[in-house]
């Protein structure tokens, strides 16, 4: 598993009285059979003075903590952490020579991540049985020290949503206590969790955890406002808004691996939370309370811009997609072009429309029949015929290209 040159160099500190270990998700990962990426090394026994006498070309690179980079692999000097603050943030961290490996697993957040190997021989080292909990599909905090840190909130609900693992009932305890500190947390690091999160296989897990613990109204209100919001039973069988934004979003997860469109299928129905009591279970007009709901989420927590506008726009033409089988060529025409010079676009609509649908109906297929259209019938069409906007002006050129896709589609839908 491992290199020559990490081999090397776990002898060098084991000859200086240290010893090197395989740690975190790295070895996790190896124990569950998962693609390995970065190996993430700890090393006890030396300080960080020693370390850098029998390296000396290592790079210094922790801020807060001694890490060092040698050809392109980092190095953790062993540490311990004592809570002096409020927040992530709120530690003082102690890295000398006496830290032992198990002293630093122990400040670890969850068993699974609390798990060492030996570089040399081999040897596991699982102080917290992370190994049975991996076993068991079950995220369990290391120690009751998971309450300094309010971040490890979003991470072990994370962790849940990444191995499909439920988390433990004394964890989900501990999490609760966590509600007032996960304000201290920065919008920025909020965001981040929530974009690793949809990365999972199975975000709506991630979301469980949070609305289980009462803590996802904390920074994802929105979502929590969907909660017992109901819908017509003959469309929705789901049940209330909540359920089915998780069902879309688990849907949209499993066909692509773009955060930003799966975070489209998390907030295309954020409207619904407002509509008039006095017109439940119907939610006109929700397409356009939702675009200013959307824009706030955004605002506050850091979204990117891209991703605002990429939801703003399924926001507004999510329910056009549901409906575009029945639209005349001409509104369909109109649709595709306007769905097409949208930050979401024609594919990516197409791929939540199909998930937002809970009646599995036969698919839509707009995105292709569109596509087609705008690539056999556009102004480069219209130009080699020489109907150009410099002969019969912008309006006129606009008129037959639109008549010109018309035609097109009826000619399509008779095949």
């Amino acid at each position: 598993m491992f290199s020559k040159n990490i081999l090397e160099i776990a002898k060098i500190i084991k000859n200086n009285n240290g010893n090197l270990y395989l740690v975190g998700g790295a070895l996790r990962d190896k124990i569950l059979g998962l693609p390995i990426h970065d190996l993430d090394f700890c090393v006890t026994g030396i300080n960080s003075s020693k370390f850098k006498d029998i390296f000396p070309k290592a790079k210094i690179i922790g801020k807060t903590f001694p890490v060092f980079l040698i050809n392109s692999d980092e190095f953790a000097l062993a540490r311990k952490e004592n809570k002096i603050s409020n927040g992530h943030l709120g530690f003082e961290v102690i890295a000398n020579e006496n830290i032992t490996i198990i002293q630093d697993l122990k400040r670890r957040d969850i068993t699974i991540n609390a798990i060492a190997m030996e570089v040399l021989t081999g040897k596991i080292i699982d102080p917290f049985n992370g190994m049975k909990d991996l076993k068991n599909h079950v995220i369990r905090h290391v120690s009751n020290s998971f309450c300094e840190d309010p971040l490890r909130v979003y991470r072990t609900a994370r962790f849940s949503a990444k191995f499909n693992f439920d988390i433990a009932k004394d964890t989900l305890s501990l999490m609760k206590i966590l509600r007032d500190e996960l304000n201290t947390l920065s919008q920025e690091r909020v965001f981040a969790e929530l974009k690793k999160a949809l990365a999972t296989p199975i975000p709506s897990k991630f979301f469980n955890a949070l609305k289980d613990t009462n803590l996802l109204d904390v920074h994802f209100k929105e979502i929590s406002n969907l909660i017992s919001v109901i819908q017509p039973l003959k469309y929705h069988p789901e049940g209330d808004v909540y359920n089915h934004t998780m069902l879309v979003v688990d849907k949209v997860a499993k066909i692509t691996d773009d955060e930003s469109v799966i975070f489209c299928a998390l907030t295309h129905d954020f409207g619904k939370a407002c509509t008039n009591p006095d017109i439940l279970p119907s939610h006109i007009g929700h397409e356009e309370k939702g675009i200013q709901i959307i824009q706030e989420f955004c605002n506050r927590l850091r979204v990117p811009k891209i991703w605002k506008k990429k939801a703003i726009s399924t926001c507004k033409y999510h329910m056009k997609a549901g409906i575009c089988k029945n639209m005349k060529p001409s509104t369909f025409v109109k649709f595709i072009n306007n769905v097409n010079k949208s930050a979401i676009g024609l594919k990516d609509l197409n791929i939540i429309s199909n998930a937002d649908d809970m009646l599995n109906r036969e698919k839509l297929q707009f995105a292709i029949l569109g596509t087609d259209m705008l690539n056999n019938i556009n102004g480069n069409t219209l130009k080699s015929e020489n109907i150009t906007v410099k002969n019969v002006g912008i309006e006129k050129f606009k008129q037959i290209l639109h008549q010109r896709q018309i035609e097109y589609i009826k000619t399509r839908l008779k095949k």
